[in-house]
C-alpha cells in the first residue's frame, strides 16, 4: 500500500554552499539561482508539495536571501555554523519530522517529472531513489542517483544532528544488503552542480532559447545564454553559451 499524502514530510536540501557553480553563488545562494527565471528551490518545492503533507527548506545562515524567499511558505531549519550535510540536516529537523516518513529534493536538482511513479507503490519500509541508468559506472552499479529520495521513518528517526551524509549512514549501507529500491526518471534530470549543467538546466526549459529575465536589458548579441535578473548585454558585446549576472559573465561551453 502506497504512503499517505499525509505521513510524509518533504524536505528540500538548499543549504550547499555551491563551491563548483562559482562565482555565480558568490551573487545568489545556488538554490537561488534561476533556471527559466525561476529559483531552483521553486521548482523543487513545486515537484515535492503534491506527495508532502507539510514542507521545510534547511537554509544556511550565511543565506538570509534564500530563508526571506521561502518563510512565508515554509517550514525554514536554519544551520548557524558548519553546514550539517544531507543527513544531518534531517536529523535537525527531527521534531519538525515528528515520526513521518521524508521526501527529500536536493535544491540543485533540477527534475523535470512529477514524481509520481518514485512514490507508486512505496510501503514506507526500504529507502528509494530516483536514478538514471548511465550504463557505466555510476553511485550504485550503473545507476547515477538524481538528488530525489524516499527516506522510511525508521531509517529518519535516528539521523544525528551533527554532520554526516545519506549516503553513507542509509544508501550505501541498504545497497549492500540489497533493500535500496531504484525508479528510473521518467523526464529529464540535470544536477545544477556546475555552470555548463546550470545552463544546459535553463536551455532544457527554453527549448534551446536564451533565457533572459524580465528587467534584464540585452542590446549585444546572445546566443545559448542566461541573463540573470538585473544584468546588462552592452550593444557591443557577443556573447555564446554563457551566464551574464550583475556582476559577472561566466562562460559556460556546452561541449
Amino acid at each position: 500500500m502506497t504512503v499517505a499524502r499525509e505521513d510524509i514530510a518533504g524536505v528540500v536540501l538548499a543549504a550547499g554552499a555551491g563551491t563548483r557553480l562559482r562565482p555565480l553563488t558568490d551573487e545568489r545562494p545556488k538554490a537561488m539561482c534561476p533556471v527559466g527565471n525561476v529559483p531552483l528551490v521553486d521548482h523543487a518545492l513545486t515537484r515535492v508539495s503534491p506527495y508532502a503533507g507539510s514542507l521545510a527548506v534547511n537554509v544556511h545562515a550565511s543565506q538570509p536571501t534564500l530563508r526571506d524567499h521561502v518563510v512565508d511558505r515554509v517550514h525554514v531549519s536554519m544551520e548557524p555554523g558548519e553546514r550539517l550535510g544531507t543527513a544531518g540536516a534531517l536529523g535537525h529537523l527531527r521534531d519538525w519530522i515528528d515520526g513521518r516518513h521524508v521526501l527529500v529534493h536536493n535544491a540543485d536538482s533540477f527534475v523535470d517529472d512529477d514524481l509520481a511513479a518514485l512514490l507508486d507503490g512505496w510501503t514506507g519500509r526500504n529507502p528509494r531513489l530516483l536514478v538514471r541508468d548511465d550504463g557505466v559506472a555510476g553511485d550504485f552499479g550503473t545507476l547515477t542517483f538524481l538528488g530525489v529520495s524516499l527516506l522510511p521513518a525508521h531509517l529518519a528517526l535516528p539521523l544525528p544532528d551533527e554532520v554526516a551524509g545519506l549516503f553513507r549512514l542509509v544508501w550505501q549501507p541498504a545497497w549492500e544488503a540489497g533493500t535500496l529500491e531504484t525508479v528510473e526518471v521518467r523526464g529529464t534530470a540535470i544536477d545544477c552542480g556546475t555552470p555548463s549543467d546550470y545552463l544546459r538546466a535553463n536551455l532544457h526549459v527554453s527549448g534551446g532559447a536564451s533565457v533572459v529575465a524580465g528587467d534584464a536589458v540585452v542590446e549585444g548579441s546572445i546566443t545559448r545564454c542566461v541573463v540573470w535578473p538585473g544584468a546588462r548585454v552592452e550593444r557591443d558585446e557577443v556573447l555564446v553559451e554563457s551566464i551574464r549576472t550583475p556582476r559577472s559573465t561566466v562562460a559556460a561551453p556546452l561541449g
